[in-house]
């Protein structure tokens, strides 16, 4: 097949090749070229043509309000919940994404199923289950292996390993989920984390945490740790730490900032209060990491491929990275190119090259210019499929 009348968006300089034809065979990206060769041809009219969006902060199996989850819950429920979550997120142009804790380790088994041809969903990189411990953020009856001292987070991390995860995930501060927490106390000791790190560093892999603040994150660059969630409170210096060690922030800007959307899915009031009372410190905060040039990835915390204002929970995430003083470019490449440095997965996907899978997305305006171009996405294409074209030539 090709993929003609093409603009290609090359997401890493900031260009766009005008006019070409995409040549897709094997599930991946042939020639790039500006006379299409024999075969199939399907138009895109001019479109701009952009690497298939990856999430890497998801939650496919959550369950909302957070205290209606039962650790208990038949495997096959949570399975099937994920399942139509990830559907969404396809559909809505997320041809990629990173879990980072399921319930009943919901990813694995829904990555299995997508393996043996069972299940139409996006490309899964799954972390099992979570770590926390005792008391901590992760512990509060959403199915997380709970845990203490640097023995336990070990074993505890292998286990996950064992299981098929790809990273490792930790929680080491609280968060804005329970009520009494705090971000400024870490709930993980040096010690633990540097068990956790050099378990995940023996199977050639990395650990990511969810931090609030700075004192934390600090000891978890000690520490090895080099992916980080929300950041709802980081200052100048450890900005300033985070972009020379080239770590990577996911800040689910979203989280604080979609208080009607918490409240359709059935939030508890005290969760969409503080997240109402947090957002300007968090925007604060991520703006001073846009400043300090740390590697923004993109993630939601919600499911990907919700609707939220006429657009998905992804796109609505990458709006607001742009809002937060990030470039376009940059904005765009958190969700493809650097999004997929971080996965370990960058000779596959995220951008638009010849060899790589042809996962791809199409929109009618220019994304370099503004991602606000990325709410009208018309064309899904993944692993050479077309999942949905909803401007097909005549």
């Amino acid at each position: 097949m090709w993929l003609t009348d093409a603009r290609v968006v090359d997401v890493v300089r900031g260009q766009i090749r005008d006019g070409v034809s995409v040549e897709i065979s094997g599930g991946r990206i042939g020639a790039i070229q500006k006379q299409p060769g024999a075969g199939e041809r399907r138009s895109l009219g001019g479109r701009y043509l952009v690497p298939g969006l990856i999430s890497v902060h998801t939650h496919l199996s959550v369950v909302y309000p957070f205290s209606a989850h039962d650790e208990n819950e038949n495997p096959g429920l949570t399975v099937l919940r994920a399942y139509q979550r990830a559907q969404d997120a396809l559909h809505a142009g997320v041809t990629t994404i990173r879990c980072v804790h399921e319930l009943n380790r919901a990813d694995l088994l829904l990555a299995e199923a997508a393996r043996a041809g069972w299940a139409d969903v996006p490309r899964i990189v799954g972390a099992g289950r979570a770590l926390s411990t005792t008391d901590g953020h992760g512990d509060g009856g959403i199915g997380c292996a709970i845990v203490d001292g640097p023995e336990a987070f070990r074993e505890a991390a292998l286990a996950e390993l064992d299981a098929g995860c790809s990273h490792i995930k930790v929680f080491i501060t609280g968060g804005i989920a329970k009520l009494g927490e705090t971000f400024d106390h870490p709930e993980m000791s040096l010690e633990e984390m540097r068990a956790t790190v050099d378990a995940a560093s023996e199977r050639d892999t990395y650990v990511v945490a969810h931090a609030a603040s700075s004192l934390a994150i600090n000891r978890a660059l000690d520490a090895g740790i080099r992916s980080f969630e929300h950041a709802y409170d980081l200052d100048e210096d450890t900005a300033r730490r985070m972009a020379a060690e080239g770590v990577f922030l996911t800040p689910t800007l979203c989280v604080t900032r979609s208080q009607e959307w918490m409240k359709w899915k059935g939030f508890e009031d005290f969760q969409i209060e503080t997240s109402l009372q947090v957002g300007p410190m968090h925007l604060a905060s991520i703006r001073r990491a846009v400043a300090a040039g740390v590697t923004m990835v993109n993630g939601t915390d919600y499911p990907p491929g919700d609707p939220i204002g006429g657009t998905s929970v992804a796109v609505h995430e990458m709006n607001l990275m742009e809002g937060a003083g990030l470039h376009p470019k940059l904005a765009l490449a958190g969700a493809t190119s650097n999004a997929a440095r971080l996965l370990g997965l960058e000779s596959e996907i995220g951008t638009v090259e010849q060899g790589k899978m042809a996962d791809l997305v199409a929109v009618d305006e220019n994304p370099l210019a503004d991602v606000s171009a990325m709410r009208d996405i018309s064309f899904v294409m993944q692993s050479g499929r077309v999942v949905r074209d909803d401007r097909p030539a005549p």
